[in-house]
């Protein structure tokens, strides 16, 4: 069936009527869930089944969604007289420039027409009942419903950082492609948090709102967010306070619903595409057992009552939707942003990788130190201490590592930053109480086998980096054994020319030959992807052993004529050679391909490459920490686009 189908009422409410005779002990009930926002996306914006695209159909899906809760309701209480209607809907606010008021005040009238519908409330003096007869509702129908109501026991509350809009007249401001209108005004509808300088009050103001009007029980009934670590705990922790401040303000707030409890798929595209883009939830369902997450584990503290002073230190910062960096375009008003605060993050190191911690510190609102290794010697103890003791870090990142595999060969000092450091480091972590992520290669494996390594396969290197690196993730482990202790390979990344997959480019961009080996296996790293998750790892407070990589075994050849054809180059220029020919010194390991018995927690390599051509920066950035939108607007003579 469908929800634009008459039986559609009838054919829920005896599927009800079934499904309460088998589980009766189930006094909590929720029939449709969000059926205005369902009838938005079915019947007015036709992106889920039936595709319809007019109003019309959007108020017949909404009225019969409504009429299938209350038959629905009906049958269920047949069963258990003393069942509850848990109503939920997104009641995301509108807020708009001074031409459109019209229409924000209708998107934030129409946002309450499901609760309206149950309790009754859509009489001769509701203020959009002409509209809704106008667009196909029945006066009879609508009187039906205020004469036999059936009122919500809880109001579940749902909302979104991008279910809060901003209706923009300002079209020069915005790409074509959002372009839009409603037949009388052109504008764009974006996120708030994008394109206007005030904040969104989020859970807050809805609760507020939905008690005025009602004055029923509410809840929150559905808080997720897909993003970073970090953000989906400050936005939990946001709608939690939420929660409780409307409690101490006389709101009868019953329950705070963390959705989805084992993370969702596809929601970022709203379902509209097979990409397989999974989000975490209170537990990563990517690992077997699922494994749980800072954001359980923050879930698990704030239903305990847990002291503020023992929750994460990342939550002392705001999150994205209240930092200066959310806006894509010049704000409407003026523009109140948080700055980032709280417990540092002690980045060591200012070469690629650690140029990459920060830069995305920085965008994740992670306050961080990046300190070179003129600044401190990670091998040194008395420098290291006195590092821990000035910056009095939560964690450490040791981004020191030395790279130079056939340097490796004859370069003592190799060993010094490979083998020591990663100890010395995790000596002082655990003096201070602070956790250490440190970075291991796929080099200390032996490569005499052709199926991926995983995390428990005993190591056997074959050239002084590769010992040196083991010696260094074993020793650290030693010393720390909670340190997280990450093994990745083959880095490319969007922001330095000085990797495999930048400086091939440019030969064929050059029309030159690219040389790569064909005798060497490996499983190739989107550095965005390995920091990404590395923090987020860091965050759950893992330890031990991960593999990261980008999920494929291949050659350094067919790498690079996958780069290549991502990059639309001539891939016929890739020269596939024996490792020798490339003049390298140091033994490689014929197979050193990585996949993790932990959990893949990377997107794909197809997927990396297609980033790479849009991210890749032509000239090097600069070296974090970035600028703020504010801090470039007092330099600018006039108003121009942020971000």
């Amino acid at each position: 069936t469908n929800l634009l189908a008459p039986r559609f009422p009838m054919l829920l409410a005896d599927y009800a009527r079934r499904v309460a005779e088998r589980y009766p002990d189930q006094r909590l009930w929720t029939p449709v869930n969000e059926p205005l926002t369902t009838a938005r996306f079915s019947g007015l914006y036709g992106l889920w089944y039936p595709h319809a695209a007019d109003d019309r159909s959007f108020v017949r899906a909404l009225l019969h969604q409504v009429q299938a809760t209350v038959l629905a309701m009906r049958a269920i209480r047949e069963v258990v007289p003393d069942a509850q209607l848990v109503q939920t809907d997104d009641l995301g606010h509108t807020r708009c420039t001074p031409a459109l008021a019209d229409q924000a005040a209708f998107d934030n009238e129409r946002r309450w027409l499901a609760f309206d519908l149950l309790a009754g409330r859509v009489g001769a003096a509701h203020p959009l009942r002409e509209w809704l007869c106008g667009c196909g509702a029945g006066e009879d129908e609508l009187d039906r419903l205020v004469e036999s109501p059936c009122p919500p026991d809880i109001l579940g509350i749902n909302a979104y950082i991008t279910s809060e809009r901003f209706l923009d007249e300002r079209l020069e401001l915005h790409p074509p492609h959002l372009h839009g209108g409603n037949g009388r005004e052109a504008y764009v509808d974006i996120e708030t948090a994008r394109g206007h300088g005030g904040l969104i009050d989020g859970f807050a103001g809805r609760l507020r709102e939905a008690h005025a009007r009602y004055g029923l029980p509410l809840a929150i009934t559905e808080v997720h967010l897909g993003c970073t670590r970090e953000e989906q705990m400050r936005w939990l922790k946001q709608a939690w306070d939420a929660a409780c401040q409307a409690r101490r303000d006389g709101i009868d707030v019953r329950a705070v619903t963390c959705w989805a409890a084992f993370g969702t798929v596809d929601w970022s595209s709203l379902l509209t595409r097979e990409d397989g883009h999974y989000e975490p939830g209170l537990w990563d369902a990517r690992s077997e057992p699922p494994r749980l997450t800072a954001l359980g584990r923050l879930a698990s503290q704030l239903a305990a009552g847990a002291d503020e002073r023992s929750l994460h230190p990342v939550l002392a910062s705001p999150g994205w939707w209240q930092r200066d960096l959310r806006l894509h375009a010049h704000p409407h008003g003026a523009v109140t942003a948080l700055p980032a605060r709280g417990a540092t993050l002690l980045v060591l190191g200012t070469n690629a990788l650690g140029r990459a911690f920060a830069r995305l510190c920085h965008m994740r609102g992670l306050p961080y130190e990046m300190l070179s290794r003129a600044q401190v010697d990670a091998a040194d103890e008395t420098d290291v201490a006195e590092a821990l003791l000035r910056h009095r870090p939560w964690a450490v990142v040791n981004a020191t590592g030395d790279a130079r595999v056939d340097a490796a060969e004859a370069d003592e000092l190799q060993w010094r930053s490979n083998a020591e450091a990663p100890a010395v480091l995790a000596r002082a972590c655990r003096a201070a109480g602070a956790r250490l992520l440190t970075f291991s290669s796929d080099y200390v494996f032996p490569g005499n086998r052709r199926i991926p390594w995983l995390e428990h396969d005993p190591v056997g290197p074959v050239n002084a980096y590769g010992h040196a690196k083991a010696r260094g993730e074993a020793a650290a482990l030693e010393a720390l054994p909670d340190a997280l202790v990450v093994r990745s390979a083959a880095f490319f990344g969007p922001w330095s020319h000085d990797n495999f997959v930048a400086r091939g480019l440019a030969l064929l961009r050059q029309g030159r030959a690219w040389f790569a080996a064909c005798d060497q296996v490996v499983s190739p790293t989107y550095l965005p992807d390995l920091v990404q998750a590395s923090l987020d790892l860091l965050i759950d407070g893992e330890s031990g052993l991960w593999h990261l990589t980008n999920g494929q075994a291949l050659t350094w050849a067919d790498f690079a004529r996958d780069a290549a054809r991502h990059a639309g180059l001539d891939g016929s220029l890739v020269q596939a050679v024996p490792g020798l020919e490339l003049g390298q010194v140091a033994r490689r390991p014929a197979y050193s391909a990585l996949d993790s018995a932990r959990g893949r927690l990377l997107p794909t390599l197809d997927d990396a490459l297609a980033r790479y051509q849009r991210d890749h920066e032509p000239i090097p950035a600069p070296v974090p920490p970035l600028r703020s939108f504010v801090e470039e607007a007092k330099e600018r003579s006039g108003p121009s686009p942020a971000h």
